[in-house]
């Protein structure tokens, strides 16, 4: 499968949350590296509400505040919104691809949240197939 460069503004996904508006991936200016006129992405950027957004509604009940919501609804799932807890990197990465020592962000690439979410990649924001084999 052809791996794509996740660029600023990729679309993202948690399959714990309830969408409810776009989540865009947010990356710093701080690598200087730019793609399509996008600044590009690398596996270090992961930090909760400074890179990844909020993703919706969280529907886990690993997540405390949904936990004590649905318990406060006699146990009738209550979501709650998110407030992702992401606590280490993107991964895979690319393999062969790096932005100042660290891998280039790909869109086949996850991140996991520390209630129980895997976060995805919907939309890389890049055209370009295969860049980061």
């Amino acid at each position: 499968m052809d791996k794509k460069l996740v660029l600023m503004g990729a679309m993202l996904k948690c399959d714990q949350a309830i969408p409810t508006g776009p989540a865009k991936l947010s990356v710093l200016p701080v690598n200087k590296t730019q793609a399509e006129n996008q600044a590009a992405a690398t596996v270090d950027d992961y930090a909760p509400m400074v890179n990844i957004p909020t993703l919706g509604m969280c529907k886990t009940q690993s997540n405390p505040q949904v936990a004590a919501a649905t318990s406060a609804a006699m146990g009738v799932l209550t979501p709650q919104p998110c407030i992702p807890v992401t606590t280490s990197a993107w991964s895979p990465g690319a393999s062969k691809v790096t932005i100042n020592g660290i891998k280039a962000l790909t869109d086949d690439s996850k991140c996991s949240c520390t209630w129980g979410g895997s976060i995805t990649i919907q939309d890389a924001g890049s055209t370009k197939e295969d860049i980061c084999g």
